[in-house]
């Protein structure tokens, strides 16, 4: 990990490229994202390249989850709009990842504003899924050794 060449958020945490900062320190990065859902749509990236999730450092992602913490109560009082926050964070292409780049999304929310998420229509019921194979996978990878 470190910096990618012709990563744009690689570029914003090294003040490369141009981005209205809200937050930077040595874990990670916030600024506002440059194609908004609502006004102060934020992200909140790894300062060092990570495409994915599961190589981010388990300190920098603490701090980007402590940091969408802090972000969501300065959404909520700073007189932008915004009743809740969404949190999203799409790990890899078929999650609708973009950047390649791990990153946060921390977005205000009212009712009404006219985001609708549409993976609620693709959840199953518990019944049409096999939660004990599902398990029985999940807890094997996490077998040591």
């Amino acid at each position: 990990m470190g910096e990618l060449t012709g990563c744009i958020f690689c570029d914003i945490a090294a003040g490369r490229a141009d981005a209205e900062i809200i937050w930077a320190d040595d874990d990670a990065v916030v600024f506002l994202d440059i194609r908004p859902i609502n006004d102060g749509h934020l992200l909140i990236v790894p300062a060092k390249h990570a495409a994915r999730l599961a190589e981010i450092p388990s300190s920098a992602l603490a701090r980007m989850m402590s940091l969408a913490q802090t972000m969501a109560a300065a959404l909520r009082s700073s007189g932008l709009r915004c009743d809740g926050v969404n949190l999203w964070l799409a790990d890899g292409e078929a999650a609708s990842q973009e950047i390649q780049h791990s990153h946060l999304h921390v977005i205000p929310r009212w009712v009404g504003d006219g985001l609708v998420l549409q993976e609620r229509a693709a959840r199953r019921d518990s019944a049409d899924s096999d939660l004990g194979r599902a398990a029985s996978a999940l807890r094997a990878a996490l077998a040591p050794g």
